[in-house]
């Protein structure tokens, strides 16, 4: 399953790289600008996300003391990250804690690869950007609605091109990386004015 996925992104980086480097004018510059663009509306909405994840801890803890939980503060809020215990509220409120958590385990590398990519590749960088930040809603909406079986986190099939989008702008920085360290001069002449 894993292959899939990386030869898709691969093989996709590697000829929609290429086209640009060879078909697109180099007059383009103002495209670079696109996948900053995205990210800061990613982080945007992962501000908005976590303010969801606020709201849910109170909720979540609010149900548990109807339902007759013990220690439901010292388990539930700040500054614990997750909730302590194994009952259905606090499964549903890890599922959702974690469908903000991850984002930072991914979006770190997406923005530094993608602010390198999007200088040689901005068309690229920016499709697979915008890639990584719908599947990346769709994975979070898909964990905070899964109520405690994170099984169900992938209910919208969108959410598995996160994981393309991620692969995509890794290879594209490092391609766009080793070109800024060639001097240009890997792949395309064009690019040694």
């Amino acid at each position: 399953m894993a292959a899939k996925p990386l030869l898709v992104c691969l093989s996709t980086s590697a000829v929609g790289g290429y086209l640009e480097l060879t078909h697109l004018s180099s007059q383009n510059s103002n495209l670079t600008a696109i996948t900053p663009a995205i990210l800061i509306g990613t982080g945007f909405w992962t501000l908005m996300h976590g303010f969801k994840v606020g709201k849910a801890r109170t909720t979540y803890a609010e149900l548990a003391r109807k339902d007759g939980e013990k220690d439901v503060d010292e388990r539930y809020l700040l500054p614990n990250l997750y909730a302590q215990g194994t009952s259905k509220h606090v499964k549903a409120f890890n599922c959702f804690q974690r469908s903000h958590q991850q984002i930072f385990e991914t979006f770190t590398t997406v923005v530094l690869s993608g602010m390198v990519g999007a200088i040689t590749f901005p068309v690229c960088t920016s499709i697979s950007t915008l890639t990584y930040a719908i599947g990346r809603y769709y994975l979070s909406k898909g964990y905070s609605e899964c109520e405690g079986d994170s099984s169900k986190r992938y209910k919208y099939k969108v959410a598995k091109y996160m994981w393309y989008g991620m692969l995509s702008n890794i290879m594209l920085g490092s391609a766009s990386s080793a070109m800024i360290v060639c001097g240009g001069k890997l792949l395309c002449p064009r690019q040694t004015k």
